[in-house]
């Protein structure tokens, strides 16, 4: 499942340089995550880096999204190629 932030971000800039796939940018209002190129981290890290590092806990699971962890491993894999 691809990751979504909510709309309590505050545009704190913190997010977009932490993800490995250039999924994050910035929206008309807030921070946005392309879900085609989200993996969660699968295959750079751990954990998901924006959510680590978000001060507001504003980015969750979307759930509009819903992949499986060998479904995020496969597109590492194409996105990596």
């Amino acid at each position: 499942m691809s990751l979504l932030i909510k709309d309590a971000c505050i545009n704190c800039d913190v997010c977009e340089p932490e993800c490995p796939n250039g999924a994050i940018s910035q929206g008309e209002d807030i921070y946005v995550i392309n879900p085609s190129l989200c993996t969660e981290c699968v295959g750079h890290h751990d954990t998901p880096q924006c959510v680590d590092v978000c001060p507001v806990d504003c980015i969750i699971k979307d759930s509009n999204h819903v992949e499986e962890a060998d479904g995020l491993y496969q597109k590492y894999l194409k996105l990596t190629a």
